[in-house]
């Protein structure tokens, strides 16, 4: 009778950086703080104030002013830019005179609404967008350069019919252009609430992507599992993303100076 060897079985030492994840105690204040700042910065009063109530904790915003940023927020998503315009005012009467560049994102925003409303044919007619452009956008483009040429590629779209456009002008006509002046809209509307520039849960996540591009940088083995990016494909594989594509949002996220990451 033969017996056959024994197999040993090796278990994989773990990764330096996993054992100091692992190393690290967080609080539950310190979670519920980050839930809390989650939840008012991107807009959910009710279940801000009921977060609140069961956490035994202080909202950062009143659920008024978390409502009033999310009714701009949706005004902005269908493409009512003067209705946002004028609850901004209402809300913090100093901020667009203070943001320029914020105040000129509304504007154009506002620009390629009308030209979406005017229509892209060679019949419709495109005066009330003309004129909106030299009244209100013009002049702020005489003194900034960056301004002109966004000002300039704007009304590049009146040249165009609809299905003519090229690709680097229809984006302009995307939706996700909404998304993005209501996403600056509600960062600086929140900013000047509370005084912060980012969600600590967004600064975490910024620290991570910093820390994989060190581990890159120092040509040093990250094990996938550890990967931010490779955790976040592999949840929304198939899915199209609405707010960040991996790649080119991990690039921003790890070329953010050091000094922003450590304000978590």
């Amino acid at each position: 009778m033969t017996t056959s060897p024994s197999t040993s079985i090796t278990t994989p030492s773990r990764h330096s950086l996993e054992r100091r994840l692992k190393e690290v105690k967080v609080s539950k204040s310190d979670l519920n703080a980050l839930v809390m700042d989650y939840l008012d910065r991107e807009g959910y009063p009710s279940a801000a104030q009921k977060f609140a109530s069961e956490a035994n904790i202080q909202p950062t915003s009143s659920v008024d002013s978390i409502q009033e940023r999310v009714a701009i927020r949706e005004a902005i998503y269908r493409g009512d830019i003067q209705s946002a315009i004028e609850r901004i005012n209402e809300l913090n009467p100093m901020l667009l005179e203070k943001d320029e560049t914020l105040h000129f994102a509304l504007l154009r925003l506002q620009l390629v609404e009308l030209i979406r409303s005017c229509g892209l044919t060679s019949t419709d007619d495109p005066t009330p967008a003309i004129n909106f452009a030299t009244t209100e956008l013009g002049p702020r483009a005489e003194t900034n350069p960056q301004f002109l040429e966004d000002l300039e590629r704007t009304m590049t779209l009146l040249m165009f019919e609809q299905k003519d456009l090229p690709p680097q002008y229809a984006t302009l006509l995307d939706r996700k252009l909404r998304v993005d002046v209501a996403r600056r809209v509600n960062e600086a509307l929140f900013t000047e609430q509370v005084e912060r520039t980012k969600t600590k849960l967004s600064l975490l996540i910024h620290l991570h992507v910093w820390a994989e591009q060190k581990f890159v940088e120092g040509n040093k083995e990250l094990p996938a599992y550890l990967r931010f990016w490779h955790v976040l494909d592999n949840d929304n594989q198939g899915n199209d993303h609405d707010g960040m594509q991996s790649s080119g949002e991990a690039a921003t996220m790890a070329s953010e100076p050091a000094a922003r990451i450590e304000e978590v």
